[in-house]
């Protein structure tokens, strides 16, 4: 129950408690005696009475003279029966009066308070678990309302975004100060939409303007917006559009928009009438905008490619600002907010740390910083170390380690073969990712064993003899199984999902293949999403089934072509396989300096092979 409401229930008790204290004060101001009924017969029989008036039991009267000073009498009739019993017994005798008011008053407020806390506590709140919110609020606004006092979060508070971040801090200068950013006839942006992957810190950035504007700050879902009644989604809209003009300038948030501005006519099947009428009444409210009023539209989606097109246009949607996975330097600055507060020993680097992490995004590495700290709590310790943060890194990619999993020598064996599988080619080609840990110790669901690369550097274009080079490290676990043993065995399952998706990609998203040419065979897939279906509604496949087949053979001769290297390279350095796989076997887990070791050997190898060649 919110505030007002408490307060209208006080309001309503107060004025109960205000009545019955006036009647009493009525009933006490009128100066009248209160005398036994045998008196007032006795002074009726005595002619001292001047005038009487009954009313039911209630009887008042005057008598002719003053009596006590008081010149009226009130008292309650006896029934006549009892009241000549008493006389002929010489027994004085009075009826008590009652004060029935309050009686009557209660008999109907009690009821009404009763009916009224049933509907309050139980109907109300049955409602609202089924997403009504009881009928007089199905039209309004959701919406939290925030100002800079409720919210801690700043822009110092955001690490790793800093165009984003300079974006909407322009937006805020401009709502705190209109006249200076006016002054050459800009005006303020309509909308801001903020786009990126899960976990990039959309939602903190619209946090961190919520504590740095100074202006109302509407906050609200898109999935609020939309009901079972049809209708209700659009009256949100209106309600939320009238409380922020109302309170202008203002900030408007409006979170997962993709739940609210998803394109029309989308799905050729089924009707979609409640989320278009929201959607168009979304359109309708921005291009009511007044640049004048200070209103500005914030919204965040990690799925642009399916958003109406007509949402996105200038004039609704002016800015879209991205929010990306951070790179290397953006991690570091991340890191460096998420461990403030922590007590870290000497040896935590930031920049190690953010090494050991590409890809993640500030909502990984918080839950990453987060995990450390637990770990160095469950061993006792004093202060977080650097191998906490590295052990933390391999229970959130690996998973969780499982030591008491009893696996059978002969897997041990097929697994650490496979393991070195990985590693050796790893460090024997050229331009692969750094080897970091080797371990067959089992994780997660299904992993009796892992290998860690760190790549070195952020990467955001690919050559044909890097992703070739990827596969055939996905490749060697399966090819040391197949040299060794004459085998296959399950463990390749994942390595070979990841070979075949990278194959697949490389002939109909790359035009790699010589055969097919330089063609997209695939629809774009969502920029954000890791495998989230094409751009809107199903995929229409745009080739014939003969290209299909193609497309079948090419990734298949592709991927044999890869294997067949791989085992080559195996083949020809199947002595520190071997030795590599004993020590796997030996120690468990792989460190650098074990890995260093190997790599020296595999180098020194190949200088001899080299000489024995030239000679």
């Amino acid at each position: 129950m919110d505030r007002k409401k408490q307060w209208h229930i006080w309001y309503f008790v107060a004025a109960l408690i205000g009545v019955v204290l006036l009647q009493q004060l009525w009933t006490f101001g009128q100066h009248a005696a209160i005398i036994p009924y045998s008196e007032f017969l006795d002074d009726l029989k005595a002619g001292k009475i001047s005038e009487v008036k009954v009313s039911g039991e209630y009887i008042e009267g005057h008598w002719k003279q003053p009596v006590n000073g008081a010149g009226t009498f009130v008292t309650n009739r006896v029934p006549p029966d009892l009241a000549n019993l008493l006389a002929q017994n010489n027994v004085r005798f009075s009826s008590v009066p009652q004060d029935t008011f309050l009686n009557e008053l209660l008999s109907w407020v009690v009821p009404t308070l009763i009916f009224f806390g049933i509907w309050m506590f139980w109907f109300r709140r049955v409602a609202q678990n089924q997403g009504f919110g009881g009928l007089m609020s199905i039209g309004r606004s959701k919406a939290k309302i925030y100002v800079e006092t409720n919210t801690k979060t700043t822009f110092a508070d955001v690490a790793g975004v800093d165009e984003a971040k300079e974006e909407l801090a322009e937006v805020v200068r401009f709502l705190k100060d209109p006249k200076q950013y006016g002054r050459l006839g800009a005006r303020t942006p309509k909308g801001v939409l903020l786009v990126g992957p899960p976990g990039s810190g959309k939602t903190l950035l619209a946090r961190a303007v919520a504590g740095e504007a100074g202006v109302p700050f509407f906050s609200i879902s898109g999935s609020e917006f939309v009901e079972m009644f049809v209708g209700v989604g659009a009256a949100r809209v209106r309600d939320l559009f009238e409380q922020a003009r109302a309170k202008a300038p203002a900030i408007i948030f409006i979170d997962e928009l993709d739940a609210l501005g998803r394109a029309r006519g989308a799905f050729p099947y089924g009707g979609h009438d409640e989320k278009e009428q929201t959607l168009n009444q979304l359109l309708v409210e921005l291009d009511g905008f007044d640049p004048r009023t200070g209103l500005v539209l914030l919204a965040a989606t990690n799925r642009p490619e399916i958003l109406d097109p007509a949402l996105l246009r200038a004039g609704r949607f002016d800015r879209q600002v991205l929010v990306d996975r951070p790179d290397k330097a953006g991690r570091i600055d991340i890191l460096k907010v998420h461990l403030k507060g922590h007590r870290l020993a000497g040896d935590v680097d930031p920049e190690k740390i953010a090494a050991l992490s590409p890809g993640f995004t500030g909502a990984d590495l918080a839950n990453l910083v987060n995990e450390a700290a637990l770990i160095a709590t469950r061993r006792n310790a004093s202060e977080i170390a650097m191998d906490d943060f590295t052990r933390a890194v391999e229970r959130i990619v690996a998973g969780l380690e499982r030591r008491k999993r009893i696996i059978t020598p002969k897997e041990r064996d097929v697994v650490a073969h496979h393991e070195m599988g990985h590693a050796l080619i790893a460090l024997s080609l050229p331009g692969t990712d750094a080897v970091h840990k080797v371990s067959i110790i089992p994780r997660g669901v299904g992993a009796l064993g892992y290998t860690i690369q760190r790549p070195t550097e952020d990467r955001y274009l690919m050559t044909r003899e890097e992703l070739e080079n990827r596969m055939a490290v996905l490749l060697g676990g399966r090819a040391a199984e197949w040299l060794v043993f004459g085998h296959l065995s399950t463990g390749a399952a994942d390595d070979l999902a990841k070979v075949t998706d990278i194959a697949r990609d490389m002939i109909m998203r790359f035009g790699m293949d010589k055969t097919l040419g330089p063609v997209s065979y695939e629809s774009p897939r969502s920029p954000f999403l890791v495998g989230a279906p094409q751009a809107v509604g199903w995929s229409e496949r745009r080739y014939s089934d003969e290209t299909a087949h193609m497309i079948d053979q090419a990734v298949q001769r592709l991927i044999e072509q890869i294997f067949d290297r791989t085992l080559s390279i195996l083949k020809s350095r199947r002595d520190l396989l071997e030795e590599g796989a004993k020590l796997l076997l030996q120690k468990e887990t792989l460190e650098d300096a074990d890995l260093r070791e190997i790599d020296r050997k595999l180098k020194s190898g190949e200088r001899e092979n080299v000489a024995a060649l030239s000679t």
